[in-house]
């Protein structure tokens, strides 16, 4: 299988980090993430994102180990990020959170850990209970999660922490306070129907990398969804210069990102797909394309947390 070498980006913390990552985020099939971070890695990924709310970390773990064991792959090879769920926010609980990751990930360190929101709400009963029920807000302020996060460098087991989710004024707030470190990344929700102009040239401003979930937007609507995202694939001035270039549309969409300088972590268990999401380094957009392609912005969000629209620290 032919492997790509994807470039990389330099962070805040003076690490390295691949500019095209796997996300592992969705409600896939028991194994499949497991099954496809195997063909990532022999395709040339070398970034794997997750998060302890995906539960796909196990699945992670087992793909990479088996890898580093038989000396195919070293942990230094791979940048591996995971987040801190707004059920543990509290001081207390980022420390015993991490090292379940780290458990989970069968690793002695992580690349980078992100707090997944800004606002933090009391643990439910089970796991997963926030998404049935508006659970209760959690007096914790995201300034007191983030030196609980600096702990976890200090002490070796995160080289870069990060934010996820985090609008303009928030990152303003948690700048302004006496920080041993800044954050390295700050992953958010990014496509051409959501271009996010303003948080990414702020996050530039400052130094912070982006990190764009949902890179492709949703796909094809989803009739569940109130806010009916658009398909973003097959919008006809993307298909034009997909065909431009003997793309797809989605390869343009990445390329569109990698030239407006942040990350990705396009999800997919295609195999297909998954090697096409990496093709995007033998060509590159012109500047009147990238133009174009923002112009089609229509401010149009997949993911809300809506349950907790009330929330004081609700970023969007």
């Amino acid at each position: 299988m032919t492997s790509t070498k994807i470039p990389s980006i330099k962070l805040n913390s003076g690490y390295y980090m691949p500019v095209i990552g796997y996300g592992t985020f969705n409600s896939f099939k028991a194994d499949e993430v497991r099954d496809a971070t195997r063909v990532v890695l022999e395709l040339g990924y070398r970034h794997i994102d997750t998060a302890w709310v995906y539960q796909t970390e196990e699945e992670v773990g087992d793909a990479i180990t088996p890898k580093i064991k038989d000396g195919s792959l070293k942990r230094s090879d791979l940048f591996l990020a995971t987040k801190l769920w707004y059920t543990y926010n509290r001081p207390e609980s980022v420390e015993r959170m991490c090292r379940e990751s780290l458990k989970s990930l069968q690793t002695d360190y992580l690349d980078l850990y992100l707090i997944h929101w800004p606002f933090a709400v009391k643990e439910g009963k089970e796991r997963g209970d926030e998404f049935k029920t508006r659970l209760p807000n959690d007096d914790v302020d995201f300034i007191d999660t983030w030196k609980a996060m600096e702990e976890l460098v200090i002490k070796g087991l995160v080289k870069s922490i990060g934010v996820s989710n985090f609008n303009i004024q928030q990152l303003k707030r948690l700048l302004a306070a006496d920080l041993r470190y800044k954050p390295a990344v700050n992953q958010v929700e990014v496509h051409p129907y959501y271009t996010n102009n303003e948080l990414l040239d702020y996050c530039k401003q400052e130094n912070i990398v982006v990190t764009a979930y949902s890179p492709l937007g949703r796909g094809a609507a989803d009739s569940s969804d109130p806010y009916q995202p658009a398909n973003v694939l097959v919008d006809k001035t993307i298909q034009k210069i997909a065909a431009k270039y003997n793309k797809t549309a989605a390869q343009v969409i990445l390329r569109w990102g990698i030239d407006r300088g942040y990350t990705l972590v396009p999800k997919s268990v295609t195999p297909a797909r998954i090697k096409q999401n990496i093709e995007l380094f033998d060509f590159s957009l012109t500047e009147e394309e990238v133009k174009t392609i923002s112009n089609l912005n229509q401010d149009y969000k997949c993911i809300h947390q809506e349950l907790y629209r009330d929330h004081p620290e609700y970023p969007f």
